[in-house]
């Protein structure tokens, strides 16, 4: 991939859908935004901006890269109901895939960088059948694009941590090897021992001073019941803005008042939440997490893998199913979509960058911002979810990384 040197000039193109800008990128940042003139002599590299939008670029931060079989022939759904027979069948099936693990694993980011994604919380299976094999997979494409996205590696005991013998001490391996965050999930459900699993997740967490993030799919009150144990610990152990939870789009189905008292923790304890953005009843309201200071990022998931069929690589695609599934209409509440499937999700890696400041916020491209960014066709930010047009530029760091959907 080449590397723009230098400074690089985006020209004639609309922040967030405003008026035709010059932004000017140095060292890593936006060092200026100016009015659009064609006849202002630059320095450095330029990119033609023709217009489009600009807007920060996209940030996963839940995506299984090494579940995926992106780019291979498609194969019938054979996942049993229920997580355990889900990753049953993934058990059974992933190592005869027609690529191999590390292929598909690169093949799949290098599609997400090109689309727009230069940010990702990557979780890496780790369990006593595959060991450490599908995180070394996922460590080697972090490494391969190191200089077009950023990834964050959580060590995730898909099989639970209590189930197998042996799981736990897998996941501690992947911490010493470079994962950088310890992942739990369904502590009621999978594992039936809420305690002891999250006494393993927190007690690694602190072990080796890295943040936690648990897959949450446990229903209703079950699912308040676990959630208010992850709060607790957070609380106790003083991890606060280090806590993520993910899926747990149940937690608004008990009453009101929980719902309101969530929120509230949530704000309090700085716990973010990482949707897929589900078509399900029942969750915690999105504009009311914003406005309540909440961090909220979106996610793939797994893609076109042996637990679904769905995915590809293309978060402006997912950022249209979060504003279908939330049944919103008005340009702002899109748009809102729009922000959280970006900077919403940088925040959700990074507690001290910048966070959204309410459902109108429209942050990440002015001067002193990260220079990660796309330019993406379209008359508003709202017709590009509409349409999602493939003419887009990504740009990490300030350098060009992939145009037209192709890697640079």
């Amino acid at each position: 991939m080449r590397a723009l040197e230098g400074t690089l000039t985006v020209r004639n193109v609309r922040p967030w859908g405003g008026p035709p800008s010059d932004v000017v990128l140095r060292d890593a940042k936006i060092a200026e935004v100016l009015p659009y003139d064609a006849t202002r002599a630059v320095d450095g590299d330029v990119v033609d901006g023709r217009g489009r939008l600009l807007v920060p670029s996209f940030s996963d931060v839940h995506v299984h890269l090494d579940s995926t079989r992106i780019g291979l022939p498609f194969r019938a759904h054979t996942g049993a109901p229920g997580v355990w027979g889900m990753m049953l069948n993934d058990r059974n099936n992933w190592r005869t895939a027609e690529a191999s693990i590390t292929e598909r694993v690169r093949n799949t980011l290098g599609a997400m960088i090109a689309r727009g994604t230069t940010r990702v919380r990557s979780y890496a299976q780790i369990d006593v059948d595959c060991g450490l094999e599908r995180f070394e997979a996922v460590l080697a494409a972090k490494e391969y694009f190191k200089d077009a996205a950023d990834v964050e590696i959580i060590a995730f005991p898909q099989a639970g941590l209590l189930r197998e013998e042996g799981s736990a001490e897998l996941i501690e391996e992947a911490l010493k090897a470079g994962a950088s965050v310890v992942g739990g999930i369904d502590p009621c459900m999978l594992d039936r021992d809420p305690v002891r699993h999250l006494d393993i997740v927190f007690g690694l967490a602190e072990k080796y001073q890295v943040a936690v993030d648990v897959h949450l799919h446990e229903p209703g009150e079950l699912g308040v019941f676990s959630t208010d144990l992850i709060l607790e610990r957070t609380r106790a152990l003083g991890m606060r803005g280090k806590v993520t939870l993910s899926h747990a789009y149940q937690l608004g189905s008990v009453n009101e008042a929980t719902t309101r008292r969530l929120i509230d923790e949530f704000a309090e304890l700085d716990v973010s939440m990482a949707s897929i953005a589900p078509s399900a009843s029942g969750q915690l309201p999105l504009t009311a997490l914003t406005e309540a200071g909440v961090r909220f990022g979106l996610g793939e998931d797994g893609q076109r893998d042996y637990w679904s069929p769905y995915g590809n690589c293309d978060m402006l695609d997912r950022t249209w199913q979060l504003a279908f599934t939330n049944g919103y209409r008005q340009d702002e509440l899109i748009e809102h979509c729009l922000a959280v499937a970006t900077v919403g999700g940088a925040s959700v890696l990074d507690p001290s960058s910048r966070r959204l400041q309410g459902v109108a916020d429209r942050p990440g491209v002015a001067a002193g911002d990260v220079a990660d960014l796309v330019l993406v066709d379209g008359e508003t930010p709202t017709s590009a979810v509409m349409d999602r047009s493939t003419d887009r530029t990504v740009i990490h760091a300030g350098k060009v990384v992939a145009d037209g959907l192709a890697l640079r």
